[in-house]
């Protein structure tokens, strides 16, 4: 793995060195340039551009959140017509945590990862088009959601998926009311600007235990305290059919959720087709279809108009 990893330009290294390093970020954080028919205003831009993050109210109607609820319930309920790999439990409990590669088994939620609402601030934001690197719903159930430790999406799938550049975003779709109580996102504002590499050699099937529990690819906690004073945390609560837009470097995690009220969303990762992934630059085999796409790299359509019940896959 070493005598192929030496080969290719790797700017940034991870989990190849006994002390954590602590490097700039060379590509811009917004591709596209603003004009006044950006999906984005000048303020959000700046304010993406600044935080790493971005916050909109109610991008979605109450009756499309409603229906979205209903198949998130169902799935849950009977989870029979989804692939077993795609299902991830909790680590302490056979809760359902995370339901990965969800738009490529529903047809609902392959219709909101189309939905020209994302689409279109992905491709403004990434100067491109975009196809989905990772989609899951992610349970947080009231009592026993356990939390999702502090980390850089990209760390993981540069060094794991062989994602080449930062020009991904993620966009969490809340699907019930996230309050500072039932283990919100929480993002450090501005982290998106240093790369933090981490310690600690991948081991071998690391997904099979990290989708679960992540213990490699997270920051030493002298370099998360660093982190801390320098930015601090934000934690955006807001209705459901609010969306959380952010950068593929901020860092991030949430709480676990030990009050009666569950938390959930739908997560969609949007890469530019032109940073399509690599072979990873510190794994020896990269992670499964499901996890990170590797073979179905396709721009996505945008599809307009209201999110409505169907049946189909």
């Amino acid at each position: 793995m070493d005598r192929l990893l030496d080969q290719r330009e790797d700017y940034y290294v991870s989990r190849r060195f006994s002390e954590p390093r602590w490097i700039p970020r060379r590509e811009p954080v917004i591709h596209g340039d603003w004009s006044p028919h950006s999906p984005l205003t000048r303020e959000q831009q700046d304010a993406f551009v600044h935080d790493g993050f971005l916050v909109l109210e109610n991008l979605f109607r109450p009756d499309e959140i409603a229906v979205l609820e209903s198949e998130l319930s169902r799935l849950r309920g009977d989870p029979s017509e989804l692939q077993a790999e795609t299902i991830i439990a909790e680590p302490r409990s056979r809760e359902i945590r995370s339901i990965f590669a969800v738009h490529n088994q529903n047809f609902l939620f392959k219709r909101l990862a189309m939905d020209q609402r994302l689409i279109d601030i992905a491709r403004h934001i990434l100067g491109d088009e975009v196809y989905i690197h990772q989609s899951r719903l992610n349970y947080k159930p009231g009592y026993v959601g356990k939390e999702f430790y502090w980390h850089s999406d990209f760390e993981t799938w540069h060094v794991e998926d062989g994602m080449p550049a930062m020009r991904a975003i993620s966009a969490s779709i809340l699907l019930s009311e996230n309050v500072p109580e039932n283990g919100p996102l929480m993002l450090m504002p501005g982290s998106h600007r240093h790369f933090v590499a981490c310690v600690g050699e991948t081991p071998e099937d690391h997904y099979r235990s990290s989708l679960r529990k992540q213990e490699y690819g997270v920051p030493d906690r002298e370099s998360l305290a660093r982190l801390f004073d320098r930015h601090g945390v934000a934690t955006p609560t807001g209705s459901a059919g609010t969306v959380v837009l952010f950068d593929c470097n901020t860092m991030h995690g949430s709480n676990s959720n030990i009050t009666p009220l569950p938390r959930s969303n739908a997560f969609f990762v949007y890469n530019a087709v032109s940073n399509a992934l690599q072979a990873p630059f510190g794994a020896v085999a990269p992670r499964p279809e499901f996890v990170a796409t590797r073979n179905q790299i396709r721009p996505l359509k945008s599809l307009s108009g209201p999110l409505r019940p169907q049946t189909g896959s």
